[in-house]
């Protein structure tokens, strides 16, 4: 770690505390030329997730997109409320499986059957953008494996 003070690459750890709301550590640290000291904070690095799409691009996974994706399932239906866990499930899947890059297909899925617990609507309209219905009768047979 590199002294603000001095720019010397030699410092020393005076202090260690965990920063529990945010996931942080901070480090109080002293300069070894200077002696003065000043503050660092340590932060885990994300793992970058990608989305691998129907046609092989990829793309990074963004909460935001599927966020919207839910919301416009759940519009105007009971159950909105439960978007952020619902994607919170989801994330942590991807993270528990130790994913590095997930298919739009099983995201796709993982949703369906989230929302196939949570509203039987939310479901058939999430369904018939991601199975790409092209006939009411799409929907009728997806109803009728409900």
């Amino acid at each position: 770690m590199k002294c603000p003070f001095c720019q010397s690459n030699l410092s020393k750890v005076v202090d260690k505390r965990s920063v529990d709301s945010r996931g942080e550590v901070r480090r109080r640290r002293e300069g070894l030329k200077c002696a003065n000291r000043f503050t660092t904070y340590e932060v885990l690095a994300e793992v970058e997730i990608s989305v691998l799409k129907k046609d092989g691009k990829k793309e990074p996974f963004e909460r935001e997109k599927l966020q919207r994706g839910l919301v416009k399932a759940l519009e105007k239906r009971p159950g909105i409320d439960r978007v952020s866990s619902i994607l919170d499930r989801i994330e942590s899947r991807i993270r528990e499986k130790r994913l590095q890059e997930v298919s739009s297909q099983v995201l796709g899925k993982w949703v369906l059957v989230e929302l196939k617990k949570l509203d039987p609507v939310a479901y058939l309209r999430f369904a018939s953008v991601y199975r790409t219905f092209s006939d009411p009768k799409d929907f009728k047979k997806e109803i009728e494996t409900l």
